[in-house]
């Protein structure tokens, strides 16, 4: 009896052992369909390039008793990859607009963006085409010494303290340009001498 017991007990083990490898290779197989993912992220910074054609910009005059006025141009340039765009203003580099020559000064246009005039004698100003309110009445060329145009608009520079908007986008640019034109006009009452203002331009990404 106990010799015909032993080769039941063989068997029944080795039927397990092959169950058990089988079950193992099918959950295997399903494990190795699993996927996952992974999310790629990079913040671009806003930049902004500002430059100026001329960084000096000079207007001599020969005033006459009536006035002379002498007309010249500046341009800004513009590049920033802030897709909102930029705004550009411009403003006196101080809160004193005038030209100043020892104790000696030409004023600033009383006029304004909104507003500009004809320019009048021994005063500054500027001028934006298609800006504010000056529309195409600004220079179409330079000009030295010549009698005063009362078809070319000014406006007085602004202190540092309230900027004028002078370009604005909203989108992207890649060396966009503004010119920015400026007169001085004077008579032979206004005193000799070298009169110079800073004029600052300044590009805010939007």
């Amino acid at each position: 009896m106990k010799l015909n017991k032993l080769p039941f007990t063989k068997n029944v083990m080795l039927s397990f052992s092959v169950l058990g490898l089988a079950l193992f290779w099918v959950t295997t197989a399903g494990v190795s369909a699993l996927t996952t993912n992974t999310t790629v992220s990079s913040t671009l910074s806003s930049v902004i390039s500002l430059l100026t054609s001329n960084g000096t910009l000079t207007l001599n005059v020969t005033p006459t008793g009536a006035g002379a006025q002498t007309i010249g141009s500046d341009t800004v340039t513009v590049s920033t990859n802030d897709s909102n765009g930029y705004t550009l203003s411009v403003a006196d580099s101080t809160t004193n607009t005038n030209l100043v020559s020892g104790g000696n000064s030409i004023p600033a246009s009383s006029a304004t963006q909104a507003s500009p005039a004809a320019q009048s004698v021994n005063t500054w100003g500027y001028c934006v085409p298609s800006i504010g309110g000056f529309g195409a009445n600004c220079p179409s060329g330079a000009a030295s010494s010549q009698a005063i145009s009362g078809s070319n608009k000014f406006a007085g520079i602004p202190s540092s303290a309230s900027p004028n908007t002078i370009a604005t986008t909203a989108t992207t640019a890649s060396n966009a340009t503004t010119t920015v034109w400026y007169a001085v006009a004077a008579n032979t009452t206004q005193p000799t001498g070298t009169y110079s203002s800073t004029v600052t331009y300044t590009a805010v990404a939007n």
